[in-house]
Parts: C-alpha cells; structure tokens; sequence
C-alpha cells in the first residue's frame, strides 16, 4: 500500500488472458481449493460461491464489477500494481476496492512480492460479500484520511488494516483450538501462509486494537504474530475506539514533537497495550 502510484482507470471490458495465466489461476485455484475447508472463515467459503469463482474461468473485472455494486454496493478499480496510501484509502473510503488484472508467472507461484488478481480477486472479493466486514473496511479507511499527511499515524492504520484485512485470523467456535480459521487474503491466497498461521510456529493474540497498531509487521516473509478476532462484528465495533483513539495519540504526539512531525518512535510511545496470548492449536 505504500510505494509507486499506479492510477485507478476504465474498467477493462475484456481482459485477454494467455493460456499460461490460465493454467497459473487453475493451479493456484486447486491447491487452495484443497485446503481451505477447515482452515477458511465460513464467510470466506460463503463468498467464494457468492461470487461463482471457478477453476476453469478467469473472472472478468468487469462482470464481477457489476455483480458486487449490485450485492454490496462496492466496486472494483482497476490499477497496475501497489497503490500508494493516499489514493488506497480515499478509493476504499467510496467503497471501491482498487484491483490488478495481471496473474504472476508459473515462477512466482509460491511467493510474490505485490498484489496480483489471485490475490485480489480469491483473497479480498469474497469477504466483501459480508456486511459488517465490507462496512469496517470502509471505516478503517474512513478513519485514516485526516492522517494522509501523518505518516507515523497512518502507520497505525496501516498495521490494523494487515493484521486483519490481509492476515486475520476468527475464532469461529468458543473454545475449541481447531475452531480458528483465516479471514485474511494474505493467507487465503498463499498455500504455505494457510498451513504456516494455524500450525505450530507462530503466536495468536486475542484482537486488541491498541496491541494490533503497536505491532509492526512482516512485508517479506510470513508473519510472526497473528490477532484473532472473536467476530466480524468485533472487527466493525473497533472502528468507534479507533476514532476516539487517533486524535488523542495525534495530541501526545505533537507534544512530544514540539510541534514537529511526529516520529513512529513517538506514535508508537503513546501506545501501551495490553498483550494477550492464545493457546497452540
């Protein structure tokens, strides 16, 4: 979300995919076709038939632009590649969803470095389908367009938005270990992160906003630390505390700068969270 600007444009009313994106999208649609159940949200196996995702066919951005505003009231724009904060969060504010259209080659299959229409399309259009998710997705960015100038504040943002959007982990069953299951669509479309998050390695904290925007994150491996949250409507409800929230860490900030621009160091000094652990699966 945060280098090179590629500006949203038309939506392509056809997209001409080769005959090697085709065989890239039915392998990748396979294996985690494969693993999802049991591991993926209900809402998440919901979504995927709601929007009709198949092995066989590429969805075109344009139909599936049509089905969603129709459903959800979002639309998708297209752009080439990472989009930086400002144009991210004011497209997400309107509820339009910025999207590639290019699939990797057969060499990137297990690790790419950006978003490409796997990702997007199979890890980010299904949950979109869910009210109270689509609606905190819209005011998460709501929440951050008065910090587009703030960097160490949109960080904050930034962390929530990856620690949930791109790499959550629900609680889908009080009290069962194997009722964990992955919401995320860093997770949902990397068949290595699908087995890693659930599995013995990393550590789970209960979703705590302040803990989740004190946390930095991996970008290039996979992540260390995961939040679970107990619902979507968790997820929706934590958009009031983050609006009480981020004026007031605004207001320590500019006192700790004196007046200057807050550094990440002084942002994140604001911030004493509570740390609650999960048990292993």
């Amino acid at each position: 979300m945060t280098t090179t600007l590629t500006a949203p444009s038309a939506i392509p009313a056809l997209v001409a995919y080769t005959a090697e994106d085709r065989s890239v999208w039915q392998t990748l649609f396979e294996r985690q076709r494969m693993l999802l159940p049991g591991r993926a949200s209900a809402a998440v196996l919901s979504g995927l038939h709601e929007v009709g995702l198949t092995r066989e066919a590429i969805p075109q951005l344009s139909a599936l632009t049509e089905r969603f505003e129709a459903l959800t009231g979002w639309t998708f724009v297209p752009v080439a590649g990472i989009v930086p904060d400002r144009a991210f969060f004011e497209q997400l504010a309107l509820r339009r969803f910025p999207i590639t259209t290019w699939l990797r080659s057969p060499e990137q299959l297990d690790y790419l470095a950006e978003p490409d229409f796997f990702h997007d399309c199979y890890g980010h259009v299904p949950l979109l389908a869910n009210e109270a998710f689509s609606d905190f997705l819209q005011g998460l960015a709501e929440a951050a367009l008065p910090y587009l100038g703030r960097p160490a504040l949109l960080e904050l943002v930034t962390r929530l938005y990856w620690f949930t959007v791109e790499f959550g982990l629900i609680q889908e069953s009080d009290g069962e270990a194997d009722g964990m299951r992955i919401y995320g669509a860093g997770i949902l479309s990397s068949v290595g992160e699908t087995a890693y998050c659930l599995g013995d390695v990393p550590e789970r904290r209960a979703f705590d906003l302040q803990q989740v925007m004190a946390t930095p994150y991996c970008k290039d491996s996979y992540q260390h630390i995961y939040f679970v949250i107990r619902s979507y409507d968790q997820l929706y409800d934590s958009l009031a505390e983050l609006r009480r929230l981020l004026p007031r860490l605004a207001r320590i900030a500019d006192e700790a700068s004196g007046g200057k621009q807050a550094t990440q160091a002084q942002v994140d000094a604001a911030l004493q969270p509570p740390e609650v652990l999960l048990p292993r699966r």
